[in-house]
């Protein structure tokens, strides 16, 4: 039998019935092979035949496909599944491609724009950090600064919220800042790596002048939302329309494949304010999901916290049993800031006793913030503002979007 090497298109054997696809490697004693549809399956070495030992092409450069005649954007690479490749190592998805290889892989990007490409990290989301996310926001105010028309973020999907979100509060942007990434790798059919990279670059050079998230609209390839980026959360694990905006609509709309952008009255429009960054944060503060007897021991310790998010029940409760401990902690400087963990409306701890009893301890509603922008606003505010009064002030304030004054009908 041929040796078989990396890359070799067979045939093989699985449940009786025949299939080609491309060799991966070994493992467990099975032959990992990717099926032309995609997905990967472990079968017997012994039912595999070699068919061939495809030549490798030479990929072109991306000098080749720049029109300086279009915008420039700026695209900043992380990661993630939009930027992926096969690792044959284990046969996983892996996050490989650096932003000049997204453009060579999507070339219907080069009638959009011209561009110019940063490799910051090549991680899965996952593995970000607050310290990643400042110098995110770093390299996207630079680009701004260097002339950019808007500039395009590619980011896992698992934490991207989290990340965007960090962004907003540490970069006033004058134009758009559009993450994108992909719930598919490239190598599926149902890939939504393509859709999402035209529209993110067709937002990225709209009227929008805000941070936002561009992903798949539906589970059809007709068009893509644009989510504010601290109004928006990832709602299923693998659908490619996992993004949703939470307690508002989006900001708008980009068909496909026309790339028609649509932009609501309530985006911000492009040029409303001058390129800023305040990109300080402290890291000293915690999120915690509140449960059904969850003790006041799970509380970290005040010495160690200077900030703390609740996702408490309903209107933003925790057990009565946390009040003192509560208390404890704000009363030796801890910020402690009450959001709710049913998404859809808002904190309102003024009508029952336990709410008033977070309120007399000096807890702050976060309104509608999702628990996790509220993390990041926390950190944000605490780390550029050390008045104590100023900080509250803050918190209970609409910043750039990331709560409302009342919640809209229905959602």
């Amino acid at each position: 039998m041929e040796q078989l090497q990396t890359g070799d298109r067979v045939n093989c054997n699985y449940g009786g019935t025949l299939f080609n696809g491309t060799y991966i490697t070994d493992r467990d004693g099975k032959a990992v092979i990717k099926l032309d549809s995609g997905y990967n399956i472990g079968v017997g070495r012994e039912t595999c035949r070699f068919l061939e030992r495809p030549v490798p092409v030479r990929r072109p450069e991306i000098s080749a496909v720049q029109d300086d005649s279009l915008p420039c954007l700026s695209i900043i690479s992380t990661g993630g599944t939009i930027a992926s490749r096969i690792d044959y190592r284990t046969g996983a998805v892996t996050s490989q491609f650096d932003a000049g290889d997204i453009l060579r892989a999507i070339p219907g990007l080069s009638g959009i724009a011209r561009y110019r490409t940063t490799q910051l990290y090549t991680i899965l989301s996952e593995n970000m950090t607050p310290a990643i996310w400042q110098e995110l926001a770093t390299a996207v105010y630079k680009e701004i600064n260097d002339g950019a028309t808007g500039v395009m973020v590619t980011h896992g999907t698992d934490t991207m919220t989290f990340s965007s979100a960090a962004v907003s509060f540490m970069v006033d942007t004058p134009v758009p800042v559009i993450f994108v990434g992909s719930q598919r790798s490239a190598d599926r059919p149902s890939s939504d790596n393509t859709m999402n990279a035209l529209c993110s670059a067709t937002a990225a050079v709209s009227p929008l002048g805000e941070v936002a998230v561009v992903m798949h609209e539906s589970t059809s390839d007709d068009r893509c939302a644009i989510h504010r980026a601290t109004r928006v959360r990832k709602m299923h694990t693998s659908r490619r329309d996992a993004f949703q905006s939470i307690g508002i609509p989006p900001l708008g709309y980009v068909d496909y494949p026309s790339l028609d952008v649509n932009l609501s009255p309530e985006a911000v429009k492009r040029g409303s304010c001058e390129p800023a960054i305040r990109p300080a944060l402290d890291e000293s503060c915690r999120l915690l999901y509140f449960y059904p007897g969850m003790p006041p021991s799970a509380l970290p310790d005040a010495g160690t916290l200077h900030g703390l998010v609740l996702a408490g029940t309903g209107l933003g409760h925790v057990s009565t049993e946390w009040i003192p401990f509560l208390k404890s902690l704000a009363d030796e400087g801890t910020v402690i800031m009450m959001t709710s963990q049913c998404l859809n409306g808002r904190v309102c701890d003024r009508v029952y006793d336990t709410g008033r009893d977070l309120l007399k301890i000096g807890v702050i509603e976060g309104a509608d913030t999702l628990p996790e922008v509220a993390l990041v606003k926390l950190m944000w505010v605490l780390g550029n503002e050390k008045d104590p009064d100023k900080q509250r002030l803050l918190l209970s304030s609409s910043l750039i979007g990331e709560c409302t004054r009342r919640s809209r009908h229905g959602l």
